[in-house]
């Protein structure tokens, strides 16, 4: 009986865990972590800084506590750290019990403290296919980042030869060719830079408007589609592996029906074995 009882508290843990109540708390107090942090960059009257002071050590302590919850409600446990969300929101909680009285640490620990609204990502199921999503299309898109750089390497060396003597601020080397052609692919004042070159050659728009094309249209489309793509197979296997898990407790729950109905089978054989020795 301990053991059915202890596995049954288990599981009503487990659905606390996993509940939508406990998660709008958790995110509650990561928002409210967020405020106290920016109300401290801001001179506020003594008593208030104060009442910071003490909200974020409650809410430290809070982040501890939740830390732990979810450790023991965790079935493996080995493999709790293994996550990397898991291991980041352990880093982050336990960085924070750094005391701030302490001058060697202190930046260490406001900074943790910072890192905490982060945890937000790690909470919202949501943010946090997001940002695998982002991890898994990182070498896709280095490829593509490579690509780029070539294309303002050799669009930095082409500019540099030929607009050196319009105006060396902008184009006397390849590095600072390769800056001005990224002040032209986030599209700050271009023209201005493109009309001072038209003036000496007149056809050098077709320089800036090939480039722009390049970076600006058909880079930065690749980049959009590196992430949809890794996006969409996210999104595939969650879904498979919702399906399982659901498969999974279903069967389950049949398992523990026809374990109920060996129960009362024994039952129901051990009254009537009774009522015929009487």
């Amino acid at each position: 009986m301990s053991g059915v009882s202890s596995q049954s508290l288990a599981v009503q843990l487990k659905r606390v865990e996993s509940s939508r109540l406990f998660q709008i708390v958790v995110i509650s107090i990561i928002i409210l972590s967020a405020i106290t942090i920016g109300a401290k960059t801001y001179d506020v009257p003594p008593l208030l800084s104060r009442a910071l002071s003490v909200m974020d050590y409650a809410i430290t302590y809070f982040f501890l506590a939740e830390i732990l919850f979810r450790f023991a409600v965790c079935e493996n446990k080995k493999r709790f750290l293994r996550d990397g969300w898991n291991l980041f929101d352990t880093l982050v909680v336990v960085g924070s019990l750094i005391p701030l009285d302490n001058a060697d640490a202190v930046l260490i620990g406001r900074l943790l403290r910072v890192f905490r609204v982060l945890r937000l990502v790690s909470v919202v199921p949501e943010l946090r296919s997001l940002i695998n999503a982002l991890l898994k299309a990182i070498p896709r898109m280095g490829y593509i980042a490579l690509l780029m750089f070539i294309i303002f390497y050799i669009y930095g060396a082409i500019g540099s030869l030929f607009f050196a003597n319009i105006n060396e601020y902008l184009w006397g080397d390849v590095s600072i060719a390769m800056l001005t052609l990224f002040r032209i692919a986030t599209f700050e004042d271009w023209t201005d830079v493109m009309y001072e070159t038209m003036a000496v050659h007149p056809l050098s728009w077709v320089y800036y408007l090939t480039f722009i094309f390049l970076t600006a249209f058909v880079f930065l489309n690749m980049m959009v589609g590196a992430i949809l793509d890794v996006m969409t197979a996210e999104q595939n296997a969650s879904s498979q592996e919702q399906a399982h898990q659901e498969r999974h407790d279903l069967a389950e729950q049949m398992n523990q029906m026809q374990a109920q109905m060996q129960r009362m089978e024994q039952l129901l054989e051990g009254k009537s074995e009774g009522n015929s020795n009487h």
